[in-house]
């Protein structure tokens, strides 16, 4: 019953959505705003001349390798910080002070440093994902239960051990939500990050149909499709949580 309403539920709101949205545009005789039906022809536009898939592989390419370079880096030092207490009293005060700078306020250097290339959007992306997977990991190491580790020390573990079959299971799920949390900004990021930084992929694709000729179907349908990507992206997540490795951290829903 429950994974049929998680199916009929969204589907329903969406068709909603879609009939406010069409209804809207045709009773207000808007000649900018385009109707789901103007989004379609525009998306089929896109698939014709071959820039859809092109846009979206783009994207995904950046927000992959930026994401995937924050995480591999993130977690250890996450876990090195969380674990040693003076590397993180030191290192604390500076990661607090990077923390709260927007990615996108280092769009100028970055676009001087990499130029217009992919790299720009990618170290952006990296900085975007990296300290919320710093933190959440450093976090989640501080607040493993004192009793897991004086029982795999009783039980003769030693450090490797004790890292591998106790502190590592009790972090995971924390890391887990700390790496979708980071997802979603890394994705964020890269749409604004490719509006300057790029002249491909789907934040190129809202700025550069605003700017050639006002093509808001086109606007509305990048919009749309980064909105699809991200879910399907979080969902990715929600079913890795969901693992039997790690589902014990997270409530049943």
């Amino acid at each position: 019953m429950k994974d049929r309403e998680a199916i009929i539920l969204p589907v329903l709101s969406a068709v909603v959505i879609l009939a406010v949205w069409h209804f809207g545009v045709v009773l207000t005789h808007t000649k900018i705003f385009p109707s789901p039906l103007d989004v379609v022809r525009g998306l089929n536009e896109l698939v014709h001349r071959g820039l859809l898939l092109s846009y979206m592989r783009d994207s995904l390419y950046r927000a992959g390798i930026g994401y995937i370079l924050a995480t591999i880096l993130g977690v250890p030092i996450g876990i090195f910080l969380g674990w040693y207490k003076l590397p993180a009293m030191s290192a604390n005060p500076l990661i607090q002070m990077m923390r709260p700078i927007s990615p996108l306020a280092w769009m100028p250097l970055a676009v001087i440093w990499f130029g217009v290339s992919d790299l720009a959007p990618i170290f952006l992306i990296f900085l975007g994902a990296f300290f919320p997977i710093v933190v959440s990991t450093m976090n989640s190491v501080r607040n493993v239960p004192p009793m897991f580790l004086q029982a795999g020390r009783n039980f003769g573990l030693n450090s490797v051990a004790l890292f591998r079959r106790v502190i590592f299971p009790a972090i995971l799920p924390q890391v887990l939500g700390g790496l979708r949390i980071a997802l979603g900004i890394a994705w964020l990021v890269l749409v604004a990050a490719e509006m300057i930084a790029v002249n491909s992929g789907l934040g190129y694709l809202i700025i550069d149909s605003r700017n050639a000729g006002k093509r808001y179907d086109l606007v509305v349908a990048g919009m749309l499709l980064i909105g699809v990507i991200g879910l399907c992206l979080d969902i990715l997540v929600r079913r890795t949580e969901r693992l039997k490795a790690v589902r014990w951290g997270f409530r049943a829903d």
